[in-house]
């Protein structure tokens, strides 16, 4: 399918504009699911303050969502309409270390942010190497892993708002909770500061290796997958309440529960967004008739049917 072309009139409303506007851009290939519809329009913005600038003068009406590397995302095939944003690497992925500080755009690697720490002895933020998204999902989602996650080390973080105002949010300021923040949903994350501990290198690296060790033999990093789909309940894992109502491996179209990891979901090839959500929504049925308990979407759905 595809959407009016409404790209003419943000032009028109925006002459200064120096950003990529793209219409009924296809998002399957930015996603790790590869699946999904278009975009009425994609916009990457040449840096915060043109962000700022498309943001103050684009109509209210007109809905606006983020995409970072779409790890942890599922567009729906019918697409999005209104403004896709993404953060380019090259305007919002700088990463720096001074003293025990990282400093990383929205559009950085979380595993980069690891590994520029681990190369001025900055200790702490070992767990990012193994989440394979962006900082600015990793401010929205409170993203976390091995036992380490984004409340721990943030300093503060900067973000727009949808009138375009700048703004700087504290660690307290970012309310966090597990797997998300309170901030207004609104605001489009650009970057952040976070503190680590110097610390001896090897030791750092010993245990980044660990959580690549992990990650490798315990995740189907390898598959069109999303990531954790389901948040752990409080006092379960959502992997074992997946596994005891039979879910292993179970299939909806071309997608799959992992057999490798339970609480991922995979595109085996030819799966439509349509049957990975039925596959998710599946799954939560069957562990709340097993076990009383509901599970909640960790992984983003968005778009239309």
């Amino acid at each position: 399918m595809s959407f009016p072309d409404i790209i003419p009139s943000i032009k028109a409303a925006m002459p200064d504009l120096r950003g990529r506007l793209l219409a009924n851009q296809s998002l399957a290939e930015l996603t790790w699911f590869r699946v999904g519809g278009p975009a009425q329009v994609l916009f990457t913005p040449a840096d915060e303050d043109d962000l700022a600038y498309f943001l103050a003068h684009l109509a209210s009406d007109i809905p606006v969502y983020v995409v970072g590397v779409g790890s942890n995302l599922i567009v729906r095939d019918g697409g999005i309409a209104g403004v896709v944003i993404r953060l380019a690497p090259r305007a919002f992925g700088e990463t720096s270390a001074s003293g025990d500080v990282v400093t990383a755009g929205a559009a950085a690697l979380d595993k980069r942010v690891a590994e520029v720490a681990v190369s001025a002895n900055i200790g702490g933020l070992e767990f990012y190497f193994g989440i394979p998204g962006t900082i600015g999902g990793a401010l929205r989602m409170n993203a976390g892993a091995n036992g380490g996650e984004t409340k721990d080390v943030l300093i503060e973080a900067r973000g727009v708002g949808r009138d375009g105002g700048k703004h700087v949010f504290s660690n307290a300021d970012m309310k966090f909770v597990y797997r998300n923040s309170g901030v207004d949903p609104s605001i489009i994350f650009t970057s952040a500061r976070f503190r680590g501990e110097i610390r001896d290198s090897d030791a750092i690296r010993a245990r980044m290796a660990e959580v690549q060790t992990h990650r490798e033999t315990a995740q189907p990093i390898r598959e069109k997958t999303g990531g954790s789909t389901f948040k752990n309940p409080p006092g379960h894992s959502a992997w074992k309440l997946i596994d005891a109502a039979g879910c292993r491996g179970l299939r909806v179209g071309g997608a799959q529960v992992s057999e490798m990891h339970c609480n991922f979901l995979i595109n085996t090839g030819d799966a439509t967004a349509h049957d990975i959500e039925t596959l998710g929504e599946t799954v939560r049925e069957r562990v709340k008739a097993n076990s009383g308990i509901e599970l909640h979407w960790e992984i983003k759905r968005i778009g239309v049917s």
